[in-house]
């Protein structure tokens, strides 16, 4: 076999065992499904990953010749563009990844990274301070006692700017939401006027433990959170609409 030809097959196997790492961890720890698909998330980083995968590759192929003198160099510039390319893409990915899923009012919210309000970090637990890298957390938000910092809130928010779901500074855990969320959870029975019922049924049998639900608002998709018996442990999100 020539040279040029090991040489590809060898850099497209690493850059595939490279491409298989990413896809682990974006999918299975920052965006683990449907969170990829409510966020719009699948598409553009499997096309990102593909052109990277087949690029480097490629220029090995084109540029690789045992008796050139600038060879090592030529294969040191394409390792580092592409892994400079992998990396620019995942930290991309990572700067949209779900922090916090936030029960607000009457629904959760997928709060990503780059939707986190920073202006009163220093009012915020220390625990809510710093979005986890290690897969979403589920809490609650409540609303400021203080009239006039609702007010603000909610005038803010009409404008497209942050709401409480935003705001770490009114975190809670999703413990001290128990109340309010047993009062807004909805019957499972009421899925099948948003959803086929076969699909419905298809998807409950799954998860029999789950008794109520209540909607996820996500960027691309929104989704439903089944509830457990009490409701107010979370069982799983599922891709069904929610209205």
């Amino acid at each position: 076999m020539p040279a040029r030809i090991t040489a590809f097959l060898l850099h497209l196997a690493a850059s595939g065992l490279i491409a298989v790492l990413a896809m682990l961890l974006v999918f299975r720890l920052w965006y683990p499904a449907p969170l990829h698909q409510a966020l719009g998330i699948t598409h553009i980083f499997l096309l990102l990953l593909l052109i990277d995968v087949i690029l480097g590759p490629l220029l090995t192929l084109l540029t690789y010749q045992v008796d050139k003198k600038t060879l090592v160099m030529d294969l040191a510039v394409i390792a580092t563009l592409q892994l400079a390319a992998l990396g620019y893409g995942l930290w991309t990915v990572a700067q949209g990844r779900p922090a916090w899923i936030v029960y607000n009012t009457d629904r959760f919210d997928v709060v990503t990274v780059v939707d986190i309000d920073p202006r009163q970090l220093h009012e915020t637990k220390p625990h809510y301070r710093n979005a986890p890298w290690t897969g979403h957390r589920w809490v609650g938000a409540t609303r400021p006692d203080d009239i006039e910092q609702r007010n603000d809130i909610l005038f803010e928010a009409a404008l497209g700017g942050s709401d409480i779901a935003q705001r770490p500074n009114l975190y809670r855990p999703l413990e001290e939401m128990r109340e309010a969320i047993q009062q807004r959870a909805q019957p499972l029975a009421s899925l099948n006027i948003f959803n086929d019922s076969a699909t419905v049924q298809t998807t409950l049998e799954k998860w029999p433990e789950a008794t109520a639900w209540v909607p996820l608002m996500a960027r691309s998709q929104p989704m439903v959170v089944l509830l457990g018996k009490d409701k107010c442990e979370v069982i799983s999100i599922v891709k069904l609409n929610p209205w």
